[in-house]
């Protein structure tokens, strides 16, 4: 029997766990991908979906891009011929100097986000484009970008939350337009449930966390303000806010609080559709503390995303459920950040202390400005699949196949932007070079080991665009750094007195010995160094100072409202590929209320039509009131190619949320029709 090795590795997906993975090689060659049984996090179990794709297509060398491509069909039909890396280098940057030259840098748009998020991989190829002077597509535009906008204006920063480890000591958890359960599994499986606290979901859908928590408040897509303004209510009538803390830490109490005083339990259950008692359950749980708060990127995905984060910002703030343990909020950690600073607060620092930056655009106007020949004439997509995950897919897909726009795709896969690429390069997998992973949930910093030779002729991200930029005749040192420099300088920032090599022995590290309490300083970085519930910058904007109390209004002419959060099996697009993960997720299917379902005659299993302004979608009905009568659910980022050549992206109409230039996806209406054929 061959002899059997186990490499440590960590999970570099777009995922909350940042899990230790254990690769079983025999003979040298991979043989298994597991969870780690050392980690905190994984525990010996990987989530259902990692564990098929890594060792299905992730393995697979007839699934993987192996070699670089140039294309010989139309765009979009996918055919390409092998060859050598040099030549496909030379003519991308042939092709490249020549439209910076002719149209300018500017003309060429370059697109990313979080296919990994291994630290390299994912932030080097960005040097290429700033000395390059290319277009950036926002990347948080795709996903989060309103929650960054508005907690930005509130506390000056949105990549500091809390330490779950101080779970141990919280009376309350609510998690807040976040599905745990497709989106950090082994958080719903492990953290929610050990901790004491009692767990308060709150959410449109009746998922797998709202199901298992203490208590679901179902709200009416849309009224998430009016809840935050209605639970403070509560806590300033029950004399549970903390005036103190208001007094020393937070601007703007007095001009919310007439607002506060007029949200009372009945109007906030007319608004949200809830019942005063859980209501006020739920404030009272919360506001007695102590509690922490977590905000899903889910929540703001919607037109007045960015007065949702705002206005349930309140609540932390006023009943002063921050700064100590087992209390405090959470977006997003940026745990290498908060690990250098061994928890202390950022520091403020004015826009554009770090040079200017290049221009950029919102993906809700990629899809147009593709359409545009005279605004851009290439374009590069790396670590992402825009055909799947941009909305306005249609018009995405017109865009793409212009023949005048020179497009270059980086991936691991043959993705359906891919088919539309006129150079193909074939990327690394997060298996075959060495890296580093920290989880934007845990504060803990994992190695990413190298476990095997790149397949093929494949390349690490970052030595792919090392190769570009000498292409390019580009010699400045910061764009050929290698990667072991690179390393040893991000793990010395952190100061946790480890080289590489021992991190890669021991897998992971946490970022400190005992749990961080966040915040505790109570200086937040704004221009007052309180937390800006009134914030001029706002108003200087063009927002409102503070959050308003308000609720989107029900959908008209009997339209419903869909919702397309994360799937069980698929991690954004990734993992869409995989023979498996597609027979789990079977079928396209739409959730619809029984109550809507008996209005529109639709039975259980019935194919039906989607349809709004921006095309129509067949999908088979699912009858059930996981989700409230007026809305949908359809899971997002299935691969379009496998589904007629469409996902629910058909339908997202590109309108931007309140403030960030980002996704409200979650306000996408439609018409729901019996369908008279399968399509």
């Amino acid at each position: 029997m061959a002899e059997r090795e186990i490499v440590k590795t960590s999970c570099p997906r777009d995922c909350y766990d940042g899990c230790g993975i254990a690769v079983v090689k025999r003979g040298g060659r991979i043989a298994r991908v597991l969870g780690d049984p050392d980690h905190p996090v994984s525990r010996g179990a990987l989530c259902g979906k990692c564990a098929i794709a890594y060792n299905g297509v992730w393995l697979d060398p007839g699934a993987r891009l192996l070699h670089p491509m140039r294309r010989t069909g139309a765009k979009g039909r996918g055919r390409f011929e092998r060859i050598p890396w040099d030549e496909a280098l030379a003519e991308t940057a042939g092709r490249l100097k020549d439209i910076a030259a002719e149209h300018g840098a500017d003309s060429i748009l370059h697109t990313h986000y979080t296919g990994t998020c291994s630290s390299i991989a994912n932030a080097f190829p960005g040097r290429f484009f700033a000395r390059l002077g290319a277009t950036e597509a926002e990347p948080d535009s795709i996903c989060n970008n309103a929650g960054h906008a508005a907690w930005g204006y509130v506390f000056g920063d949105s990549h500091t939350g809390f330490d779950p480890r101080t779970a141990r000591e919280s009376s309350c958890i609510v998690v807040w337009g976040a599905n745990p359960s497709h989106s950090a599994p082994h958080a719903h499986k492990h953290w929610l449930k050990e901790s004491p606290a009692r767990v308060i979901a709150i959410d449109p859908v009746r998922h797998e966390t709202a199901r298992d928590a203490d208590l679901h408040l179902r709200l009416l897509p849309g009224s998430d303000a009016a809840l935050a303004f209605g639970m403070c209510h509560v806590a300033r009538r029950d004399g549970l806010l903390d005036h103190g803390y208001i007094r020393d830490r937070v601007l703007g109490y007095d001009e919310v609080e007439a607002d506060i005083q007029a949200a009372t339990p009945a109007w906030t259950a007319d608004k949200t559709g809830l019942a005063v008692a859980d209501i006020e359950e739920a404030a009272r749980a919360y506001a007695a503390g102590p509690s922490l708060l977590w905000l899903g990127q889910g929540l703001q995905r919607q037109r007045t995303g960015g007065n949702i984060f705002r206005a349930c910002a309140m609540l932390p703030a006023f009943t002063g459920n921050i700064g100590k343990p087992g209390a405090g909020f959470y977006y997003l950690n940026d745990g290498s950040g908060i690990i250098a600073r061994k928890g202390a607060a950022p520091v403020r620092t004015e826009p554009g202390d770090g040079g200017a930056a290049g221009p950029r655009i919102s993906q809700m106007d990629v899809p147009a400005a593709l359409n545009d020949p005279g605004r851009f004439r290439a374009y590069m997509a790396w670590n992402c699949n825009p055909v799947a995950s941009n909305p306005d897919q249609a018009r995405m897909r017109s865009g793409l196949a212009r023949e005048d726009l020179f497009t270059v795709v980086v991936d691991c896969f043959p993705t359906d932007t891919a088919d539309y690429a006129d150079i193909v390069l074939p990327a690394a997998s997060f298996l075959e070079f060495d890296d580093l992973t920290c989880s934007y949930f845990n504060l803990t910093v994992g190695a990413q080991a190298k476990c095997a030779e790149p397949m093929g002729e494949s390349l690490p991200n970052q030595e792919i665009f090392r190769r570009l930029a000498t292409a390019m005749g580009y010699e400045e040192a910061f764009l050929h750094r290698d990667d072991a420099s690179m390393l040893d300088e991000a793990l010395a920032g952190m100061g946790l007195g480890i080289a590489f090599d021992e991190l890669k022995e021991k897998g992971w590290v946490w970022g400190s010995d005992e749990p961080l309490v966040l915040w505790a300083e109570g200086v937040f970085p704004t221009p007052s160094g309180r937390i800006e519930i009134a914030c001029p910058r706002a108003e200087a904007d063009g927002h409102p100072r503070t959050p308003r109390a308000v609720a989107d209004p029900p959908p008209r002419d009997g339209r419903l409202r869909l919702l397309s959060p994360a799937g069980k099996w698929l991690m954004n697009s990734s993992y869409g590929n995989d023979p498996r993960i597609r027979e789990l997720m079977g079928e396209p299917a739409v959730a619809i209320h029984p109550d809507d379902a008996a209005r529109l005659d639709v039975a259980d299993g019935q194919r039906v039509v989607l349809a709004n302004d921006a095309g129509e979608l067949a999908m088979t009905a699912v009858v059930s009131d996981i989700v409230p009568a007026g809305a949908l659910l359809a899971d997002k980022s299935r691969w379009p190619r496998g589904e007629g050549g469409h996902n629910v992206n058909l339908l997202h109409i590109p309108r931007k949320t309140d403030m960030g230039e980002s996704t409200s996806v979650h306000g996408v209406e439609v018409t729901v029709s019996r369908s008279p054929a399968i399509r």
